[in-house]
């Protein structure tokens, strides 16, 4: 038997949908054309590559021009975003398409895993995508093992582009830099040398929030209010949501700092970020900027927070929700059990009225307190009178108020913050050598974390006895200038100067923010 002769045939070089060229004459080619910012060179990259493959498309007779397809100033780290390379997609696999022309891989996809998978669901339309650069048709045999190599090194490139913005960042955080879309803050804006800078508009609002929250409101009462005088969010929204109060309560921008690296990419390539809990270093840069409100009213807040957010009453120490929907709400107490009083309507033996009554008594059934139901009236009735009584006593109590102003003043503070603030820079200076030589650190950084703790006490003591002393001056300053006594109960006034309302069997006792205390018996 004579031996076996093998002929090799050579894979022809494929370019289209076979079908497809048994109905037209002419490919149908498209381009496709992305730039990954939207600097002034770079669009210009982008004019010139949406000329140049039109014209080339269109001066090759066997061709049929299919569009160009141009994403501009958009990431090629993934393809979600990329409205027209997911257009030109879905035009192919419509059968809209025989070939796509584009200038290299790196602009068609820098993400290898996404660059294979489009590539192989147009092979299987017969399509093929030509990189210019390249010169790579992969519908060549060669082609996916050329792409595959090449797409990779594209997405070593991104990755490595990644980690070089990262560090440029960090080293702009390690010299305190700080970077804020100032579009979307409220309170400032940017100079010519975009350093933050205060908006005047803004910043009354920001000291608003802030005044209102210490006064009693709630959040919601707070964004409520802005609403209803009309005022735009950062987003340029009407409404606001509790939510963007509290962040602006929480966010130390306003008193001159910034915390640097809250949050951190996870993935360079969905470019995810997530909250930084402790997984990469943050950098909390103090005085970088003019603040909008001072330290020690930022302080209260934060310590108002705290206490809003863990308000635990009566024997049973059990967790209630913050109420300010009226002055008296979540300030009025049972002398019995140590429980609220709620305010509602009621219904006894048809005469409805409004009263306060101890939640115990509304919500344990069978409950042991026998503390009275008190009727609003009574209760505001009461209210004015200790007012009126600490006015009718103004020389005494202005001189028991400015015992107490001595006495805050007096108070010392054993957490000099200046002390911690020199062992914190010796430290952060330790810390960066010890990283740079690879030397371990851990102990450093637990050090760092004991001192930064142990000065957020000392500013939240100093912030508390600046805040005493304000509400004693407050105090001070409304006895000494209201001429008369009050003839009816005023919302305002009672937020401003009332701290807490304790209700006895027969009598109430009214304690105020500067200290003092009033007791009025309950009428009959």
């Amino acid at each position: 038997m004579a031996g076996k002769n093998i002929t090799v045939i050579p894979a022809r070089k494929r370019v289209g949908s076979t079908a497809a060229k048994e109905k037209i004459k002419k490919l149908r080619v498209a381009a496709y054309c992305r730039v990954s910012t939207e600097t002034e060179e770079q669009n210009l990259s982008y004019e010139v590559q949406v000329a140049h493959y039109t014209e080339f498309i269109k001066k090759n007779t066997e061709w049929e021009f299919a569009g160009i397809f141009a994403d501009d100033g958009i990431s090629g780290t993934n393809t979600k975003k990329r409205e027209e390379f997911n257009r030109m997609i879905e035009e192919c696999m419509e059968g809209n398409i025989d070939l796509v022309i584009t200038k290299s891989i790196s602009r068609f996809a820098r993400n290898t895993l996404d660059c294979l998978n489009y590539i192989r669901q147009l092979k299987e339309k017969n399509i093929a995508v030509y990189f210019e650069k390249e010169n790579i048709n992969t519908m060549d045999s060669k082609g996916e093992i050329m792409l595959t190599i090449m797409a990779s090194l594209a997405q070593q490139e991104s990755q490595s582009l990644s980690q070089n913005v990262r560090l440029g960042i960090q080293h702009r955080y390690q010299q305190g830099e700080i970077q804020v879309n100032h579009n979307r803050f409220f309170g400032y804006t940017k100079d010519e040398n975009k350093r933050l800078v205060i908006d005047p508009t803004g910043a009354e609002v920001v000291k608003r929030i802030y005044r209102e929250y210490l006064e009693g409101a709630s959040l919601l009462q707070i964004a409520r209010g802005l609403e209803a005088d009309g005022i735009l969010t950062a987003a340029n929204k009407k409404k606001w949501r509790p939510e963007t109060i509290k962040k602006i309560l929480q966010n130390e921008k306003y008193i001159g700092d910034a915390l640097l690296q809250k949050t951190y990419t996870v993935d360079f390539l969905s470019k995810k970020r997530v909250v930084n809990s402790g997984i990469v270093p943050q950098y909390y840069v103090e005085n970088s900027h003019e603040p909008i409100i001072p330290r020690e009213i930022f302080m209260q807040v934060q310590e108002e927070l705290v206490r809003r957010a863990n308000l635990y009453t009566g024997k049973s120490g059990k967790k209630r929700v913050y109420s300010s929907k009226y002055a008296l709400s979540s300030i009025v107490y049972c002398s019995e059990c140590g429980e609220i009083y709620r305010r509602v309507h009621w219904n006894n033996r048809g005469c409805r009225s409004i009263v306060w009554r101890c939640v115990s008594r509304l919500e344990e059934k069978g409950s042991d307190c026998s503390s009275p139901t008190i009727n609003e009236e009574v209760l505001k009735a009461a209210v004015v009178k200790a007012m009126n009584e600490v006015l009718s006593g103004k020389e005494t109590f202005l001189a028991v108020l400015k015992e107490n102003i001595a006495t805050v003043l007096n108070e010392e503070c054993d957490k000099a913050t200046k002390d911690i603030d020199e062992k914190l820079e010796k430290l952060q200076k330790e810390l960066l050598r010890r990283a740079n030589s690879k030397e371990k650190y851990e102990d450093v950084a637990d050090e760092i974390y004991r001192l930064r703790e142990l000065k957020q006490s000392a500013m939240v003591d100093n912030a508390e006895r600046e805040g005493k002393r304000q509400r004693i001056a407050e105090m001070a300053e409304f006895i000494d200038e209201q001429t008369e006594e009050l003839e009816e109960y005023d919302e305002q006034l009672v937020r401003r100067l009332i701290e807490k309302v304790t209700i006895f069997e027969e009598k109430f006792t009214v304690e105020f923010k500067s200290g003092v205390e009033s007791i009025v018996d309950i009428l009959k």
